[in-house]
């Protein structure tokens, strides 16, 4: 007889439900959020586990790794999807859910996530920090602009290194101000610190890595944007056409077709915010700085004369993202002269 087990976690007790084949529920029970204490609880039960499914969220990366470690088939499946499937239940309980889940994962009604390495993460981790700190310094200086107004003064045009210096000039000769927006001062100070020290470690982590360097000959990306690709796709093998991953990332139209309404609305923006961030203003780079003529190029303004700048970048961040992937898959650097970049894809 097959055994399916569903996870429902929680921060610190996971609900547990097993079902066999035929879909009866043969034991629930709770185990610590810990994948020690849940492969110890799964094993008292003496089953042979086919599948054991648990939803994506914050433990799952931990958990996933460690249920694997201990021998067992492991699958991770999409929390959108699931909760979808999950929705028409009546009442909402960790135990409930986790009867669901191992309904779900007993009849194959799920969408299995694709689980990166713990390398993957860690480099990630350098650009989705040094984007915190970037954005807090960035708070930092529009409420320090905001506020001087009240008061008449005006920080005008100043770069990132002489914004400091320019705001301690505006508030000399008054203590009030200055005991208000020294301390500001201070702790951006720090923060632009810290965001210097991460990007020098986001430039070192690009410059070793022979995938990013690659990624980077395309006109418009940068080590950002190569670094948030190359972590969130890892396995370029899993996408079986190129094209699909300009969907993955949220850049396709939706779509809703019933009956007689059939129509297209904005982009889906699902998936990784960061690496589509970094796509739009890899395309945005490339149709406003980058002054070597290219085919890709030449291609993204007719379209930005045609339907707006917007909608050019949002366009030519998807055939970015599809030209990316097909380079690394096919271990070649950018062609400026190609027209194969402009191919339906």
């Amino acid at each position: 007889m097959e055994y399916y087990a569903g996870l429902d976690v929680s921060l610190e007790e996971t609900a547990i439900c097993i079902v066999d084949a035929d879909g009866a529920i043969v034991v629930e029970m709770r185990a610590p959020s810990d994948p020690e204490a849940i492969g110890d609880t799964l094993a008292e039960t003496h089953f042979q586990l086919k599948r054991t499914g648990l939803e994506t969220g914050p433990l799952c990366q931990w958990l996933y790794d460690g249920l694997r470690t201990q021998g067992l088939s492991a699958i991770c499946v999409d929390a959108r999807h699931m909760q979808a499937s999950l929705s028409a239940m009546r009442n909402k309980t960790d135990k409930h859910d986790a009867r669901g889940i191992a309904q779900m994962i007993r009849v194959g009604l799920y969408r299995a996530v694709h689980m990166k390495s713990r390398e993957s993460h860690a480099l990630r981790l350098l650009a989705t920090n040094r984007s915190v700190l970037r954005r807090k310094c960035i708070d930092i200086e529009n409420e320090i602009r905001g506020s001087l107004k009240i008061f008449g003064l005006k920080v005008g045009r100043v770069t990132k290194f002489s914004y400091e210096k320019r705001v301690r000039a505006l508030i000399d000769g008054d203590p009030r101000l200055k005991a208000a927006f020294i301390p500001m001062l201070r702790a951006r100070s720090v923060l632009f610190e810290e965001f210097n020290r991460l990007h020098r470690q986001v430039l070192d982590a690009v410059r070793h890595d022979p995938v990013c360097r690659r990624l980077m000959t395309t006109p418009g990306v940068g080590p950002i944007t190569a670094l948030a690709f190359k972590t969130a796709i890892e396995t370029p093998e899993r996408f079986a056409k190129s094209k699909t991953v300009g969907a993955h990332f949220g850049l396709t139209p939706r779509r809703y077709s019933s009956g007689q309404i059939d129509y297209q609305g904005r982009i889906s923006k699902c998936g990784d915010a960061l690496v589509r961030t970094a796509l739009y203003e890899a395309a945005s780079a490339l149709l406003t700085r980058v002054k070597r003529p290219s085919a890709l190029k030449a291609w993204g303004l007719r379209i930005a004369k045609r339907a707006g700048a917007k909608r050019a970048r949002v366009v030519l961040a998807r055939k970015i993202a599809v030209i990316l992937h097909r380079m690394w898959l096919n271990e070649t650097d950018f062609d400026w002269d190609a027209s194969k970049h402009l191919q339906s894809t």
